[in-house]
């Protein structure tokens, strides 16, 4: 019996290190992601007046597949809200991106550099129940963040990321223009990537 216990503890070592020195390698896996943070919106004009905005939740899933031992390709989908002077801001935004993926010494601990293009779509409810509509537009996004492997196929990931996008208007249900939203913003995450391969 001790010598049974004593080879499942071996075997059970030898996998571990196995999977460690090999945690970083993604190449031609597919992952999900799942993350959630912080972001810090831009402010806005509304209504001619300057609309400060709060930190608010964004939560968000994503795919990502590995191309080789130092790039990948990223969909991901957020959702902000977060609260202003004047109402309630919710933003969707679809990210198409991809990563440099830096090898360190330690295996289990991937550092990431990422840049893409974003779709930013936006609803807007004031706090006078009145309506307004706000334009989608297009952005770009520069991100950095790090993975870290607790087994070969799944990973705890942290990332900081920051997406500038141009102006988009704020019209009411007649077309005329309310005013100015800036979908620009700098969000932190933490979450989880599972790699299925």
């Amino acid at each position: 019996m001790k010598k049974l216990i004593v080879l499942a503890c071996l075997a059970t070592t030898i996998s571990m290190t196995a999977a460690t020195a090999m945690a970083d390698n993604i190449r031609g896996k597919l992952g999900v992601t799942g993350k959630l943070g912080f972001l810090a919106p831009a402010d806005n004009n509304v209504d001619n007046f300057n609309n400060r905005t709060d930190t608010g939740a964004v939560v968000g899933v994503g795919l990502i597949y590995g191309i080789d031992n130092h790039l990948a390709a990223e969909l991901e989908v957020t959702r902000s809200e977060f609260d202003s002077n004047n109402g309630d801001f919710g933003v969707t935004n679809v990210s198409l991106g991809g990563q440099y993926r830096f090898g360190i010494n330690d295996p289990k601990l991937v550092p990431y550099l990422g840049v893409g293009i974003d779709i930013l779509a936006t609803d807007y409810d004031p706090d006078n129940g009145s309506s307004r509509d706000v334009d989608t537009t297009a952005g770009v996004h520069v991100s950095g963040g790090v993975d870290y492997f607790l087994q070969q196929n799944l990973a705890l990931t942290a990332e900081v990321k920051v997406v500038a996008a141009p102006e988009t208007d704020i019209t009411d249900n007649s077309g005329a223009h309310r005013g100015d939203f800036d979908p620009s913003s700098l969000s932190t995450t933490v979450g989880l990537r599972y790699f299925f391969n």
